[in-house]
C-alpha cells in the first residue's frame, strides 16, 4: 500500500461522513457521472487512433452498422436494418431510414460509403487502418443500402462491422476536416462530445434524438464528463472526495483495500488485453542488436517470471500467456506455441551462446503500466540484462516502433475486443505497419487464415503462425490482463471481459 493510499483512506473516511450529501454524491445531483482514465487519445476520430479511451469515446458517441450483444455473442441490427453476402467477397447492407446525426444531418448511404472509403484511403491517414484493410470498396446501390466490395474473403468482418467501425456524417466532416472533427466530433451514438480540452477532459449530453431502435437503448444518465489524470494516486483520492466517480486500472492491491472504504464499490475481471514484450529481430534500431539472435530473443523468454506477475502483480484473475493473441479468442490455438517456463539459468546459458556472457545493456519502451514494467526490469537484470525504462505516450511509442528505433518495448493490446485472433496476430506479424520481425513464412499463413471461410482451414494456419512466432521468440507474451474498477456505490454498473464500460447502461441507484 503506497503511501499516498494510506493518507487518502482517513481522508476518504472523513468525506464520506461530513460531505455525503454535498460532495461524494454532487455527480448524481447534478446527473453527471465523470469518469478518469491515465491515457489520453491523440485524436478524438476514433480511425485516429487506437488506445482504449478512444474506443470508449468511440461507442459513446457513434454508432456501428451492426451490434453484437455482449451476453449472447449475437450480431444485431444497429445503423444496418440487414445484411447478406451476394458473394464470398460482396456484402449488401440495408441501412435504417429514421436515424439523424448530432448535428440534425441524416443519416444515408452516402455517410456510410464516405467513411469507409475516406478510412482505407491514403489521404486519411487513418492509424487504426489494420481494421479496415480487408474492404476493397464501398458502393452506394441505394438511399439506403451499400455493398461491401472485400480485397479477398474475409470470415470475421461482423465482428469489425460491430466493434471498431464506427459511421461518420460525410458533409460535417468534409466541412469541418480532421482537425475540427478532433475539436468538435459528431456521431449518431447514444452521447454527443460537447466540449474537448485536449488533453484534460471531454464533456458528453445524452442524445435526446438517439433512435429509439437501437440494439443499446437509450441512456439513463444525462451527462458525462471524461477527466485525464495521469496519476493513480490523485485518481483514486478523487474518487474518494467525490470528485471523480468512477475509475479503472485500480492496482489489485489498492482495489482491496478500497473495498473496505465507504461508499466505494470494487469490481475486477479478466480482459482480453494481454501485455507482451516486443525485441527488435531485424536490428533496425542498431545493426549489431543483441535481439537479431534467437538465443537472447530465447532467454528473455525465459527469464520472465510470468506466474508470478500474473498472480502476484495483475491478480484478479490473470493468467501467465504464451500466445501473441488472448486464449478465447477464435483461432488463438496455445498448444501450438512453445513454452517458456521461468528459468533464470537457462536465460543465462542463452545469453552465454549468444556471446553475452555477462549480459548487455538496453532501452525498454513503454507507455502506460510503470510497475508492471519496472518488474520486467527487475527479472531482465537477474540474468544479466540491464534495461533503461525509456516511459512515453502511446503515440510516441508507435511513432518510434514504426520507424524501426525500438529495440526492445513493453506493450498492451485489447484487440479492439474483437473475438477473433486477426484482431491481434495479424495487427503485429502479417506485414503491416506495426510488424518489426517481417516473417514472410508467418505473412502467408495468415493471409490463408485471414482469409479462408473454413474454420479447420483459419485455425489450422493460425495454428502454424503461432508455433512459428513462438519458436522465433518474436515475443515474450506476458499476461492476460485484469481490470479493477472502482466506483461510488450510487452508480450502478456492468463490467464486461472485453474491456468497454458501456456507461449508457449505466444509472443511479
Amino acid at each position: 500500500m503506497t503511501d499516498m493510499f494510506r493518507r487518502i483512506v482517513p481522508l476518504a473516511m472523513t468525506a464520506s461522513f461530513l460531505f455525503s450529501a454535498q460532495s461524494s454524491f454532487a455527480n448524481k445531483a447534478n446527473d453527471t457521472l465523470v469518469y478518469a482514465s491515465n491515457s489520453w487519445p491523440e485524436n478524438i476520430s476514433p480511425y485516429h487512433n487506437n488506445l482504449r479511451e478512444g474506443v470508449i469515446l468511440s461507442h459513446l458517441a457513434w454508432d456501428t452498422l451492426i451490434y453484437r450483444d455482449p451476453n449472447t455473442g449475437k450480431y444485431e441490427p444497429m445503423l444496418a436494418t440487414n445484411w447478406h453476402w451476394q458473394d464470398s467477397t460482396h456484402l449488401l447492407v440495408n441501412l435504417r431510414q429514421d436515424v439523424k446525426f448530432q448535428n440534425g444531418d441524416s443519416f444515408s448511404a452516402d455517410d456510410v460509403a464516405f467513411t469507409f472509403n475516406y478510412a482505407i484511403s491514403p489521404e486519411s491517414k487513418a492509424v487504426t487502418l489494420q481494421n479496415v484493410d480487408w474492404i476493397k470498396h464501398v458502393d452506394k446501390t441505394g438511399p439506403y443500402q451499400v455493398v461491401f466490395e472485400l480485397k479477398r474473403p474475409f470470415p470475421a468482418a461482423f465482428e469489425y462491422l460491430s466493434g471498431p467501425l464506427p459511421i461518420y456524417p460525410e458533409k460535417y466532416f468534409k466541412k469541418v476536416g480532421l482537425e475540427g472533427f478532433d475539436k468538435a466530433p459528431i456521431g449518431t451514438g447514444p452521447y454527443q462530445i460537447v466540449k474537448v480540452v485536449n488533453g484534460q477532459e471531454a464533456d458528453l449530453v445524452k442524445n435526446p434524438n438517439y433512435f429509439g431502435g437501437s440494439p443499446i437503448g437509450k441512456p439513463k444518465i444525462g451527462k458525462l464528463k471524461f477527466v485525464f489524470i495521469p496519476d493513480s494516486d490523485t485518481r483514486l483520492a478523487q474518487l474518494m472526495t467525490g470528485q471523480v466517480d468512477w475509475i479503472w486500472r485500480v492496482p489489485s492491491d489498492q482495489a482491496d483495500q478500497l473495498k473496505s472504504v465507504p461508499n466505494i464499490t470494487v469490481t475486477g475481471s479478466e480482459t482480453m488485453r494481454v501485455g507482451f514484450i516486443t525485441m527488435n529481430s531485424r536490428g533496425t534500431d542498431n545493426p549489431d542488436s543483441p535481439f537479431k539472435k534467437l538465443q537472447v530473443r530465447q532467454a528473455v523468454n525465459y527469464a520472465i517470471n510470468r506466474e508470478g506477475m500474473a498472480h502476484s502483480l495483475v491478480r484478479g484473475g490473470s493468467r501467465p500467456l504464451y500466445t501473441p493473441c488472448f486464449p478465447a479468442q477464435f483461432g488463438c490455438d496455445t498448444q501450438s506455441a512453445v513454452q517458456y517456463p521461468y528459468d533464470p539459468e537457462k536465460a543465462k546459458a542463452l545469453l552465454a551462446q549468444a556471446g553475452y556472457p555477462n549480459g548487455f545493456s538496453t532501452d525498454i519502451y513503454a507507455y502506460r503500466d510503470r510497475d508492471y514494467a519496472e518488474a520486467i526490469i527487475g527479472d531482465l537484470r537477474k540474468v544479466g540484462i540491464i534495461a533503461k525504462l525509456r516511459f512515453m505516450s502511446y503515440a510516441a511509442l508507435r511513432s518510434d516502433m514504426r520507424a524501426g528505433k525500438v529495440p526492445m518495448s513493453f506493450q498492451t493490446w485489447g484487440s479492439y475486443s474483437i473475438n477473433d485472433a486477426s484482431a491481434i496476430i495479424s495487427v503485429y506479424f502479417k506485414g503491416g505497419a506495426d510488424d518489426e520481425d517481417q516473417d514472410t513464412q508467418v505473412h502467408k499463413w495468415l493471409e490463408i487464415a485471414d482469409a479462408s471461410i473454413a474454420p479447420e482451414v483459419r485455425k489450422q494456419n493460425y495454428a502454424k503462425a503461432i508455433k512459428q512466432i513462438s519458436q522465433q521468440a518474436y515475443w515474450a507474451p506476458l499476461f492476460s490482463y485484469t481490470s479493477n474498477y472502482a466506483f461510488t456505490s450510487d452508480l450502478k454498473f456492468k463490467a464486461y471481459p472485453d474491456e468497454l464500460p458501456r456507461f449508457w447502461e449505466s444509472s443511479w441507484k
